[in-house]
């Protein structure tokens, strides 16, 4: 069994990937606490959120089941080598029940405020169906061959594909606003700290061990990280850049979209009131 080969990487593996949980558990409070605030999820885009917990979900399944089982860490060990670490740290797992639980937190703020004429479209919840239906499938073919590790990839996959997936409504929901009120760009910076982390953390392990097999065996951590840098950055940008707003603009767009919310979804209401 594998094992560090320096302490103080060891100490800075732990560090960094504590302090990534910490950014990425924390950048879900700052859109929570916007919609207590505001009493409002509108501008917050629904699929995101549905699509959010179908990654979240699979991302849990995947880090608890290789840090916790035996098999699948033998399994593991007999794919890439057994002198090869564990790719998954007690941080993720812990990161990963807290995104679900915030997740769903979330959707029940959705349920209880105000949220104009927004709602979950169709293709979000298609994408979501197939989703789960495709890891039944998966149960089922490897459950007779006892294939857990091939299994628990599949949820990987899964994670990596709803990342993609995720940020794009809420990019676009902003894009066609011409405005980021009601997203939270707390959120933003915080997820870019743990992705940029999570990444230099891998890096770490990988530097110790003398070999780049934790990103390739962790394909969707490696994933996951770069998705998210190349997401925030681009929100950062719309927030920032693109389409900047002063907090006097902000107040008077907030109060305007609860009074207003049919806008944002409806282009037949909107050419009504121009």
């Amino acid at each position: 069994m594998a094992g560090w080969n320096s302490v103080y990487l060891e100490v800075t593996y732990q560090v960094l990937g504590w302090i990534a949980f910490f950014a990425w558990s924390f950048s879900f409070y700052p859109q929570v606490v916007l919609n207590f605030k505001r009493k409002s999820v509108v501008g917050l885009n629904f699929d995101f959120l549905v699509l959010n917990l179908t990654k979240h979900s699979s991302y849990l399944i995947y880090n608890a089941a290789l840090y916790f089982s035996p098999e699948i860490q033998r399994q593991y060990h007999e794919k890439y080598g057994f002198d090869e670490m564990i790719p998954v740290a007690a941080n993720d797992v812990a990161f990963s029940i807290h995104a679900v639980l915030l997740t769903v937190f979330t959707l029940l703020q959705v349920l209880i405020y105000d949220r104009g004429n927004q709602k979950v479209s169709k293709s979000c919840i298609l994408i979501s169906s197939a989703a789960w239906a495709a890891a039944l499938v998966s149960l089922i073919v490897a459950w007779p061959k006892l294939s857990w590790l091939w299994l628990i990839s599949v949820f990987n996959t899964i994670q990596v594909i709803m990342t993609a997936i995720k940020y794009i409504p809420q990019a676009f929901m902003n894009f066609k606003r011409k405005s980021t009120v009601g997203w939270s760009i707390g959120n933003i910076l915080l997820d870019l700290t743990g992705g940029l982390l999570n990444f230099v953390q891998m890096a770490v392990q990988s530097i110790d061990q003398n070999t780049w097999v934790n990103f390739y065996g962790n394909i969707g951590k490696t994933l996951l990280s770069l998705e998210v840098v190349f997401f925030d950055i681009l929100f950062i940008l719309q927030h920032y850049v693109f389409y900047p707003v002063n907090k006097n603009e902000e107040a008077a767009q907030t109060i305007s979209e609860g009074l207003d919310a049919p806008l944002i979804n409806s282009p037949e209401i909107s050419k009504e009131t121009a």
